[in-house]
């Protein structure tokens, strides 16, 4: 034995991977295994980064501040009398209480002071800057870690929340590269380096745009015309597309809409400035990266954070990102320089980008207990009596999949579009595995298929999933059985019996499940 291994230690539930779903769902694990046994449950959450940048993954070490939420339409709200993001599950929403979020925007170092509060309640262990050397097995069952230090760490119930499955990984479950699950296991969904600024007021870039906003629409400002020109690459089509973005049917302007926390770029006009100083083309494929249409979460201390800079990855490269820690290449922070230059020409004075990349996607496990398609969203998810809650999001799969339109059209099925976005109730199935019957991975990377993954890679549903996985897991181990066995009915039962189970209001769109069916299946032959 080496100075810096130590003998082998026991725990009954090991999290690998620091996303906020699997944080949670070992404090949900924790508190339901003290309900039941008025005893202290023994858990560890390893994962890659370095928690001296914070705990809580992409939300924290990766920056991105402005959430995406639950998105149900206006006559379900009223129908059920539900305030605007519906209801959570009642550990997220105590997790953005603890973080202070009014609406949408998440100041990660409020998230990551929440998260350890949370972990430090019920006694969790924390070790970062882990790699996997191999994993110990019993039959099927995952008993152990052994990382690349030496150390080996036992644990009993398993719970992976990387963006890439890497534990199951090395469990030997098999795994989807990219859009495999489409036959396109080179395509993948961008990353994103987020970044925060300061000194640059709302107010000014609101300025900033409408400005631009006047001149891009004024067809007499032949330099304003050279810019779009330049950022279209002299592409006619991407000219007219960007003027079309400027600008409403009635012709009102597309000013960016300010919330309470956030703000929503609503045009491509501060996108043509920033890629025709570029000299690059508004087109991922193409130029590789994208300044695409800011998400803007509004932070204390005049912090404005950005989700916009998104760069071109395929399958391979996301999964090499994600098993290097997320960490951005020199191509991206040298990208990132120019933004930098960029803003500090509209006022601000200091422009600092994240330390990990929020990766939207790494492939799909296979072999989930129950997959879960994008058809089976729109036919409104699990059954509403074993649900443990519900969620809402469009299918919207950012920066696109390539070749999936290609590969449509080569099968004679016209693009697919949605008028509702799926409003489905939600299980754990999906998360849970039928090789390795005591490992869960409750993230983008869990048994999705097809269009699912656009929504199943949202945080505030993954984290109904864990919440229900932490529950599950209290249940297998006191009742000695395996996490694969714990149905849907018994989670929601616990979420009844302690007042924490949210309405269940998911709703099917049948006609056009049907034909998002048919398109997946379809999608799925080679």
């Amino acid at each position: 034995m080496t100075a810096a291994t130590q003998p082998p230690r026991s725990y009954d539930v090991i999290g690998f991977g620091d996303e906020v779903p699997g944080v949670l769902a070992l404090v949900s694990a924790a508190r339901e295994y003290r309900r039941r046994t008025g005893k202290a449950l023994r858990t560890l959450l390893m994962f890659k980064g370095n928690s001296q940048e914070g705990v809580g993954g992409h939300l924290v070490r990766g920056g991105l501040a402005y959430l995406d939420r639950s998105t149900i339409p206006a006559d379900i709200r009223q129908a059920y009398q539900l305030p605007t993001f519906g209801e959570p599950a009642a550990i997220y929403q105590e997790f953005l209480q603890r973080s202070g979020v009014t609406q949408i925007g998440l100041d990660p170092r409020k998230a990551d002071a929440a998260l350890r509060a949370m972990l430090s309640e019920v006694g969790a262990d924390i070790i970062s800057r882990v790699q996997i050397q191999s994993v110990l097995k019993d039959g099927a069952a995952l008993t152990g870690i052994h990382l690349a230090n030496g150390n080996i760490f036992l644990g009993k119930q398993f719970i992976d929340s990387s963006v890439n499955a890497e534990l199951a990984q090395a469990a030997g479950v098999p795994k989807f590269q990219g859009f495999g699950t489409f036959g396109l296991p080179d395509s993948e969904l961008p990353v994103t380096l987020a970044f925060e600024s300061q000194g640059l007021s709302l107010q000014r870039l609101k300025e900033v745009e409408l400005s631009y906003l006047k001149r891009f629409t004024n067809p007499y400002d032949t330099e304003a015309q050279r810019y779009i020109a330049i950022a279209a690459g002299a592409d006619p089509a991407l000219i007219n597309q960007i003027r079309r973005s400027l600008a409403d049917e009635q012709g009102r302007l597309r000013t960016m809409y300010v919330g309470q926390d956030h703000a929503d770029v609503r045009s491509q006009a501060l996108s043509v400035t920033y890629h025709a100083f570029r000299g690059k083309k508004m087109f991922l494929p193409e130029s590789g990266v994208l300044l695409d249409h800011a998400n803007i979460a509004i932070l204390p201390g005049g912090r404005l954070s950005w989700n916009a800079l998104m760069f071109y990855v395929s399958g391979a490269q996301s999964e090499a990102l994600a098993r290097g820690a997320a960490k951005p290449t020199p191509a991206m922070l040298e990208e990132m320089s120019f933004v930098t230059k960029w803003l500090k020409s509209f006022g601000a004075t200091v422009v600092k980008p994240a330390s990990e990349l929020y990766i939207r996607h790494a492939g799909n496990i296979q072999g989930a207990v129950e997959p879960l398609s994008g058809a089976q969203m729109l036919f409104g998810g699990v059954p509403a009596a074993s649900a443990i809650g519900t969620f809402g999001y469009y299918l919207d799969v950012r920066g696109g999949i390539t070749g999936l339109g290609n590969k449509a059209t080569a099968k004679g099925m016209s693009s697919i579009s949605f008028h509702h976005p799926p409003l489905f109730n939600i299980g754990i199935r999906h998360a849970l595995l039928r090789a390795v019957p005591n490992l869960a991975v409750v993230s983008p990377a869990s048994g999705f298929d097809g269009y699912a993954c656009s929504a199943g890679r949202i945080v505030e549903f993954n984290t109904a999933v864990g919440h229900g996985l932490g529950i599950a897991a209290a249940i297998a181990l006191t009742s000695n059985r395996t996490l694969a066995s714990i149905t849907n009915g018994e989670v929601r039962q616990v979420l009844a019996t302690t007042g924490k189970l949210p309405r269940i209001y998911g709703q099917s769109y049948a006609l056009e499940a049907t034909r998002l069916q048919d398109f997946e299946s379809l999608m799925m032959i080679a």
